[in-house]
């Protein structure tokens, strides 16, 4: 047996490419799309029902969140106990999410299954009565959660910033409050359920172990649905209203402050998104970026220090945030910055960018696992609009980011006074 020689590193393999099996198309008998992977080593399926929803059509922060909810708590056959236990008996499991533009209700289980959940799935979808007790029982739970996270600096901190970048009557910018959730009645969520999810349009993404059998199964069931045309939307204003202006919060017993920077930015399809991906990355995408190895392995202010982009159909922005000492927040401000500047004035070494794209590349396929994972990414090609070869080209394009355009991108979008900064906690 040969011994490893562990004073040497692995041999390192440059990633070029990516190649994820394409993803199937079938319009059903509805007219409603049905995109399927067949993929995956094990005989199990997600199915994932997704509505023109979310917080881009809602009234009330809070309300396409609780319709969703809504959809397991009864139908006019079946009580909420009754539908979990229906569930738990084919050993599946439910999820109900509601973002910015559009809400989903996901079912994981056994592929040999799905004969039997896809009825209580149609069920569930057109005969939710929305019982008065058990909304109030989701109302309380939301609104207690919302309190206890109400005194945490940080949660408030993401808030404010998303408030100032978008503005407080934006779709992307209004915030839930207590008063906003107990203004949401019944009588508001039957109706958000019947204009955006009840015979409405809607897309299904499915991946795992799937033959045509299923497929013609999931037609069955919910390619047959009568589907109308839904309410345009909630009428709100849409437009973003920035407000630049700095924003400290203090509070006096807070040992810690929240710092949060960032602007408005772009949706993927913009042709400076790639370049600023990696000028992300290198300011803050990774823990071998620059503000990690300022902020904290030599100035040990915090335990991690972030930014990202955060990509939306209709808007984007670029968010950078931590959390340190009340004392240390000036010098972390002035410190990221300082790293900003870099960015402006010198041109990226290649070696640390070469670093990065290596670190890209891992991460973006290490996160294509899975059938799953790679139905992830293609439902952002899907709903932003994106080109079909988007996964397939993305390291490829990645990689075709130069120093050069790097620089050009902390010039144009991360000038002095166009971050807005919020702090909460105190200086």
């Amino acid at each position: 047996m040969e011994l490893v020689n562990r004073t040497e590193a692995p041999e390192y393999k440059r990633i070029e490419e990516v190649k994820v099996p394409a993803i199937a198309t079938l319009t059903m008998d509805n007219r409603q799309p049905l995109y399927w992977i067949n993929a995956g080593q094990q005989p199990v399926i997600r199915l994932e029902i997704i509505f023109e929803a979310g917080a881009w059509y809602e009234p009330l922060p809070g309300l396409s969140t609780l319709a969703m909810k809504m959809l397991t708590e009864g139908t006019r056959q079946k009580t909420s106990a009754q539908i979990s236990e229906y569930f738990d008996r084919y050993g599946a499991f439910l999820e109900q999410q509601s973002g910015t533009n559009r809400a989903s209700l996901t079912v994981y289980g056994l592929t040999k299954h799905l004969p039997s959940i896809l009825p209580m799935i149609q069920e569930m979808l057109l005969d939710s009565v929305i019982p008065e007790r058990e909304l109030n029982h989701q109302k309380n739970i939301t609104l207690q959660t919302l309190r206890v996270n109400l005194e945490k600096n940080n949660f408030v901190a993401s808030r404010l910033i998303r408030e100032k970048i978008f503005g407080k009557n934006h779709p992307y910018g209004h915030n839930q409050s207590p008063e906003t959730l107990e203004a949401i009645q019944r009588d508001g969520v039957e109706t958000y359920y019947r204009q955006r999810i009840r015979q409405k349009p809607f897309r299904v993404v499915v991946a795992g172990q799937i033959t045509e059998t299923e497929i013609a199964l999931i037609n069955q069931y919910l390619g047959h649905q009568v589907v109308e045309v839904p309410v345009s939307d909630n009428g709100a204003d849409k437009t973003v209203n920035s407000d630049s202006s700095a924003v400290l919060l203090e509070k006096e017993d807070s040992l810690q402050s929240s710092i949060r920077l960032g602007r408005l930015l772009f949706t993927r399809n913009h042709p400076d998104y790639f370049p600023t991906l990696v000028l992300n990355e290198v300011l803050g995408g990774y823990f071998g970026s620059r503000l990690m190895k300022n902020i904290r392995e030599e100035k040990g202010f915090t335990y991690g220090i972030w930014s990202n982009l955060a990509m939306h159909p209709n808007e984007g922005t670029l968010l950078m945030g931590t959390d340190v000492k009340r004392e240390n927040t000036q010098e972390t401000l002035d410190e990221i910055w300082k790293e900003i500047r870099r960015l402006r004035d010198e041109p990226v070494p290649e070696s640390e960018l070469e670093t990065v794209r290596n670190y890209m590349a891992g991460s973006y396929v290490g996160n294509l696992n899975t059938p799953f994972e790679i139905a992830d990414r293609y439902k952002t090609v899907l709903f932003e609009g994106l080109p079909a070869d988007y996964i397939n080209t993305y390291i490829e394009r990645m990689r075709a980011v130069t120093a050069e355009q790097v620089q050009a991108m902390a010039n144009r979008y991360l000038s002095d006074g166009s971050l807005i900064e919020v702090v909460v906690g105190g200086k």
